[in-house]
């Protein structure tokens, strides 16, 4: 069975009942257009059922999509992760499963929301000048922070969660519409699991591991 978040039935709603009425009342060719892009909407809103293998020395990929660069960097924006820090962005195509989850077992003890531009989500000053969305989420091993980046075509960022909420690894927190990216850093003692280029599953790839 197909599962679709909810914000997604409007869409598909909309454009099934667009059909509908182009079919009977000016061609069921012309409904075709209508019909696709609904086809279309239910597969961009898909939220496939996974298993997430949680393991509290690892840090998860928290979207499918693929690995765009990885920086090190003398602290993050937000002073949140303190200290030293690697940043993994994961850039996801309108083709992506676009529903965001927690990278590990953590309390959101920081929230942000930013109302900026619509840039591609390729370049490299997106995460400073796009509209975005970063949650801090802390337990008692360690500080990591999640930054939602609309691009071009994303104009909404969705999110379910609000500051104090806890998260279990692999807990869906939001969605990005329509083609974006996540930035996720990490303290530097992590050791990142990923290359540039490569494809990685929400809730399942490794992108971090703790070091003993």
């Amino acid at each position: 069975m197909l599962h679709i978040v909810r914000e997604g039935y409007p869409f598909i709603g909309f454009c099934l009942a667009l059909a509908i009425i182009l079919g009977f009342s000016v061609s069921p060719y012309v409904a075709v257009v209508p019909a696709v892009l609904a086809l279309y909407f239910m597969y961009f809103f898909r939220n496939p059922r996974r298993e997430i293998a949680k393991d509290s020395q690892h840090i998860l990929s928290p979207a499918d999509g693929t690995v765009q660069d990885i920086a090190e960097l003398e602290h993050d924006e937000d002073d949140f992760v303190q200290g030293p820090c690697k940043k993994v962005t994961i850039f996801m195509s309108v083709f992506n499963v676009h529903v965001n989850r927690s990278p590990m077992d953590g309390e959101i003890k920081l929230q942000k929301y930013f109302c900026g531009r619509f840039r591609p989500a390729y370049k490299d000053e997106v995460g400073f000048v796009n509209e975005h969305h970063l949650i801090g989420l802390e337990n008692d091993r360690l500080r990591i922070t999640v930054k939602q980046i609309a691009g071009i075509l994303a104009r909404r960022i969705v999110s379910w969660v609000t500051l104090e909420d806890k998260l279990k690894q692999g807990d869906l927190y939001g969605m990005i519409r329509f083609g974006s990216c996540l930035e996720i850093v990490m303290p530097a003692e992590v050791e990142v699991c990923v290359r540039k280029g490569e494809k990685v599953t929400g809730g399942q790839t490794v992108i971090g591991r703790l070091k003993d």
